[in-house]
């Protein structure tokens, strides 16, 4: 398979095939096969829930001080376990 390196935004009317290295911004829609590597925070260093509604962090002491997966509903930072705010405490 070729190699095709780009810069700048790319856009496809038919999607991309393949695999890929590197950050991803923007929608993705379709099935993400592989490894999902979540972003790394502290509580202390979470961004704003209000401007990542419905994005997925790990935050290394967000369950009282032990880790955990957390997502955003716009409003608070929630842990996906326990649906309860983000704590270092």
């Amino acid at each position: 398979m070729a190699s095709t390196t780009f810069s700048g935004p790319v856009t496809s009317q038919n999607g991309f095939v393949g695999d890929f290295t590197g950050n991803v911004t923007g929608d993705v829609t379709g099935t993400v096969t592989g490894i999902v590597k979540l972003p790394t925070y502290t509580v202390a260093g979470v961004p704003t829930a209000s401007a990542n509604a419905r994005a997925l962090i790990y935050v290394s002491n967000g369950a009282a001080g032990a880790p955990v997966v957390a997502f955003s509903n716009g409003t608070n930072w929630l842990r996906v376990d326990t649906l309860a705010n983000i704590s270092a405490t």
